[in-house]
């Protein structure tokens, strides 16, 4: 194989190479040596490919006609490791799951629908369906719109991405351990409480002062304390050994190094926005939280991650929900306090007693997404 039709679109803070699923050979290594090919991995510049050096440009997503009759395609979701041969597929990416819905509407595989397009995506990561609502006017996507997503530049058109199926997709239940709190004696750092949630990707949730953090630490500041990274990732491999996605804290980097993703859950506070220098205040948030996404800090905020800060925000006796507002707990929505600013989610969770998959009834993101380039990769091989 020499070359690949491609297309790179951003989806909310991320950016992703579009294959399609045809073009490739089966799962597999090989399907897995030509994806590295493309991005040019393992590179930490990434420089002989389409990769940006940066796991939030480091993002695939391959799409493939529909394998259930209530899907319109399939969606398989890659994270490609920069500076290791290995491509990731235990995650979900929320942010490139809206550039998901306006693809498929503008590469032919979904009818467009006037007003409001309704694409179902059925993910091979989690094996749950997404569904994506994409605004359409004339017969194509809307491009121009007013809604703002804090790390992208400019407005856009608002994509809404419901995840409410994925509950418990990666590990069988919303709540893992059946548990709002659990206690992880983590080597090297001792006894820590944490909320172990699975929505959109799973997640370990641990309040931001039991790491010895304020809670609004910069992306840089975060990635400056490698005593605090080295931390964070044993309670993350914690979390994913008492989840049943890792075999021991010592394998779960290699195992599954971008999920769980950990977040540090804090108060309403006041802070800084990193990326603009625009002031966020204590009353437009309803939470603090900053993440650590493949071992280093997001400099925004996780679309899955929305959702699941969301929705584990619904179940009492959470992290999550202790640190929220408490007026927070009569309304859908939670206004998140991230690096670059707030971002909101709507959760709707029917509780329900001792059993750990509560019901999700709606999960929603909302993003912009934007199709930047449409051309062929060359691969340079021999075969």
């Amino acid at each position: 194989m020499e070359s690949l039709r491609c297309t790179i679109m951003r989806g909310g803070t991320s950016k992703a190479v579009f294959l399609r699923e045809e073009d490739l050979p089966p799962p597999g290594a090989g399907r897995d040596a030509i994806c590295l090919r493309v991005f040019g991995s393992p590179d930490r510049r990434q420089i002989d490919g389409l990769g940006g050096a940066d796991p939030l440009t480091s993002k695939m997503a391959i799409i493939g006609p529909p394998r259930r009759p209530d899907a319109d395609v399939t969606y398989t979701f890659g994270q490609v490791e920069i500076d290791r041969p290995h491509v990731d597929y235990h995650s979900l990416c929320g942010n490139i799951s809206a550039a998901v819905g306006q693809y498929a509407i503008e590469s032919g595989m979904v009818a467009p629908v006037e007003g409001m397009t309704r694409v179902r995506a059925w993910t091979t990561n989690l094996k749950r369906m997404l569904t994506i609502e994409v605004p359409v006017k004339n017969g194509r996507p809307v491009a121009l719109g007013t809604y703002r997503v804090p790390g992208v530049p400019g407005t856009g058109a608002k994509i809404s991405i419901d995840f409410s199926d994925t509950a418990g997709g990666a590990t069988g239940a919303l709540l893992p351990t059946g548990n709002p709190v659990d206690t992880l004696d983590v080597p090297g750092v001792g006894l820590v409480e944490v909320s172990l949630v699975d929505i959109g990707n799973a997640h370990v949730f641990v309040r931001a002062r039991d790491v010895g953090m304020t809670g609004i630490e910069t992306p840089a500041e975060i990635d400056a304390n490698k005593d605090l990274l080295e931390r964070l990732e044993r309670i993350r491999a914690a979390g994913a050994v008492r989840m049943g996605m890792a075999s021991s804290v010592e394998a779960a980097r290699s195992e599954t190094p971008a999920t769980p993703i950990i977040g540090m859950i804090s108060p309403p506070a006041s802070y800084v926005g990193n990326l603009d220098g625009v002031p966020v205040a204590a009353e437009d948030v309803d939470l603090v939280s900053r993440l650590l996404f493949m071992q280093i800090s997001h400099k925004t905020y996780a679309g899955t991650s929305t959702v699941c800060t969301g929705v584990a925000a619904r179940i009492p006796g959470t992290l999550v929900a202790e640190a929220a507002r408490v007026e927070a707990q009569g309304r859908m929505e939670l206004r998140i306090g991230h690096p670059a600013g707030v971002i909101d989610t709507e959760s709707d969770v029917v509780l329900s007693g001792t059993d750990r998959n509560h019901g999700v009834r709606r999960a929603t993101l909302g993003r912009t997404a934007r199709r930047i380039l449409d051309g062929t990769v060359y691969l340079d091989s021999d075969e």
